[in-house]
């Protein structure tokens, strides 16, 4: 009977994709230091990642982009791209375990943890796998995007990114429906 953990990374950021994660590890290969991605180093969520993806019997990620996220809200867009991780796996779980509170629509059983990527190796797996791709993303995106700081801050509301967002201006990858970026919006129009 084969379990996915299911976990996403960006959901409080003001610019950027939400991107999830599922992971069915393999039985037979322990991978020590599986822990909630918050928790961990880059250099230490870098190293886990690599060892997910080389041992874990299957893997996918989803991903909702900032359109989505500004047409449906972010919990919404949080289980579309939870759906798409799953959906993405090569091999289909019998149930799936999710960090949080909500489950995506998926076929299969699933059940929802709260702190499930701190207290299931499966879920920290997959928290970490998600993690580690959006902030490659976030790299990404600042190379497209100068001047906004993504990659050091990676689209969260820091003070330094809300203040370069005053002086640049919206870019295409902020979520126009999160404050202050509404807020920009409005006052400019």
């Amino acid at each position: 009977m084969l379990i996915a953990g299911v976990d996403e990374a960006g959901r409080g950021p003001l610019a950027g994709p939400v991107v999830a994660a599922a992971v069915i590890l393999a039985p037979e290969y322990l991978i020590a230091g599986l822990d909630d991605s918050k928790k961990l180093s880059p250099l230490r969520r870098e190293r886990l990642a690599e060892q997910i993806r080389s041992h874990a019997l299957c893997y996918a990620i989803g991903r909702a982009d900032v359109g989505e996220i500004d047409d449906m809200n972010i919990l919404q867009a949080t289980l579309l791209a939870m759906a798409r991780a799953v959906n993405g796996l090569a091999i289909a779980p019998y149930k799936i375990l999710v960090d949080g509170t909500h489950c995506p629509r998926v076929a299969c059983v699933a059940e929802a943890i709260i702190r499930g990527d701190a207290l299931v190796p499966a879920i920290s797996a997959a928290s970490i796998l998600a993690k580690v791709e959006r902030d490659r993303e976030m790299v990404e995106l600042d190379r497209q995007y100068p001047g906004y700081g993504f990659a050091a801050h990676k689209g969260y509301p820091t003070r330094d990114h809300v203040e370069r967002l005053h002086a640049l201006g919206v870019s295409p990858i902020h979520r126009r429906s999160f404050s202050p970026v509404s807020h920009m919006i409005k006052v400019n129009s």
